[in-house]
């Protein structure tokens, strides 16, 4: 039995500002519907004594240690720059303005 009409994907998608044709509204009701059967299975197996989990396998960030370093000297960071001018990189200008 379906548990979404054609009716409420109809209202839904008018409330929604959405201008569907009559065989999308019958094939939304239907995808709809499989979305909400799929979702009534999770939750009949999702008990209180079972962990929620974001992925089936356990993950880790794999990062470098943090270490502090001397940055670049304005000469090291403008020498890969096509223009530079008084320590500081030069672009075109877009907004027409000085």
């Amino acid at each position: 039995m379906s548990t979404i009409s054609r009716d409420e994907v109809a209202r839904v998608a008018a409330l929604a500002r959405i201008d569907l044709r009559p065989d999308e509204l019958d094939r939304l009701a239907g995808e709809l519907d499989v979305i909400v059967e799929s979702i009534a299975q999770v939750s009949a197996v999702a008990t209180p004594d079972v962990p929620a989990t974001s992925h089936p396998l356990p993950m880790s960030n794999v990062f470098r240690d943090d270490v502090p370093q001397k940055p670049l000297t304005v000469e090291q960071a403008l020498s890969g720059a096509p223009d530079a001018h008084d320590g500081r990189f030069t672009v075109p200008q877009i907004l027409g303005e000085e």
